[in-house]
């Protein structure tokens, strides 16, 4: 299957026939959530009116996500997506972290069909890496994105005006500068990059080239055009083009800095970002403030949410549909 084959399979809702209450079927929908750099760090184990979404600490990237942050977060965007699939299925789902497992169990019980706007836009929701058209956002539009991105012990913080996106633009570069730094974290990056169509249908995984605005090459020519492009300079030029494009910047910050408090930040990130595609909207992380620890709490501090933990950095607006990423076959996350 070539690689605009694979798409069209994998960002779409249910094929006609598909048991709406397939429990495999649910977990397709919940690989289509967003993970750090596409890691798909999750496992799904399916039981008798039970799932459990479990962390795949195979898929750790330590070099830009030390403490696994980002890989909790991943579980509780699947998380989310999975919920907000069964409840169209006519299944409600009751979660609770598993401290044992450091997961999440999800107990079914029947319920009536409700297939909400959020998880309609499961298949359109993309991390659009490109320049947004810096339109202002609706009283409602905003609203409802503040009420998407709250959940229990975590709150999202809306920016919109201009010296705002230059904080976070500053705190952005600093955070480049000390990524592109860090050996370890350039070639833990490279390595989740897929050039082109080829390796990204062969993995499933990653980032695809082209869906951070580069052509599709074969691996080696990608490799040798970094080594001409690849600098923190460069970013910060294309990421302070991206913010200042942006709309809106959201802040997803925690109460607490443990894992029940990161899976709860993935599923209000999920939220937020499906209802941006219900409105028609984009989403792109610039997580270097939060990823490099240094800068984390001056972040905190600079945005005035304080001793919290800032969890996420998203910016929204309206732009071109990129190209879309790939997920790993249902059969290779169930156990």
């Amino acid at each position: 299957m070539n690689y605009s084959d694979m798409v069209n399979e994998t960002w779409c809702h249910s094929q006609p026939g598909a048991s709406p209450r397939d429990y495999r079927e649910l977990v397709r929908y919940a690989t289509l959530a967003a993970s750090s750099h596409n890691t798909q760090p999750w496992i799904f184990k399916l039981e008798s009116n039970r799932m459990r979404v479990l962390p795949d600490l195979s898929r750790r990237c330590p070099a830009v996500d030390p403490d696994d942050h980002h890989l909790y977060a991943s579980l509780g965007c699947a998380t989310e997506n999975l919920l907000l699939a069964a409840q169209a299925a006519g299944l409600k789902g009751h979660s609770r972290f598993d401290a044992s497992a450091s997961g999440v169990v999800i107990d079914f019980e029947e319920a009536a069909a409700v297939r909400s706007a959020l998880f309609e836009a499961i298949p359109l929701r993309q991390c659009s890496r490109s320049e947004y058209d810096g339109a202002p956002l609706t009283k409602e539009e905003l609203e409802l994105l503040q009420a998407a991105g709250q959940g229990n012990g975590v709150s999202v913080l809306l920016m919109t005006r201009a010296d705002q996106k230059d904080l976070v633009a500053d705190f952005v570069a600093k955070g480049n500068d000390a990524q592109f730094a860090d050996p370890a974290w350039a070639r833990e990056l490279k390595a989740w990059i897929r050039f082109n169509g080829k390796e990204a249908v062969l993995s499933g995984d990653g980032l695809y080239g082209p869906v951070m605005g580069n052509p599709a090459v074969p691996r080696w020519l990608g490799l040798l055009a970094m080594k001409g492009s690849f600098s923190a300079r460069n970013q910060n030029k294309k990421d302070r083009r991206h913010i200042d494009s942006s709309s809106a910047i959201a802040v997803l910050y925690s109460e607490a800095d443990d894992i029940p408090h990161w899976i709860e930040a993935g599923r209000c990130y999920q939220r937020l970002a499906l209802q941006a595609a219900a409105l028609g909207l984009f989403t792109a992380f610039i997580n270097q403030p939060v990823e490099v620890a240094k800068l984390r709490p001056d972040f905190a501090h600079a945005t005035g949410i304080g001793d919290r933990r800032p969890d996420l950095i998203v910016r929204i607006g309206r732009g071109p549909r990129m190209p879309r990423s790939l997920r790993r076959p249902v059969e290779d996350v169930i156990r």
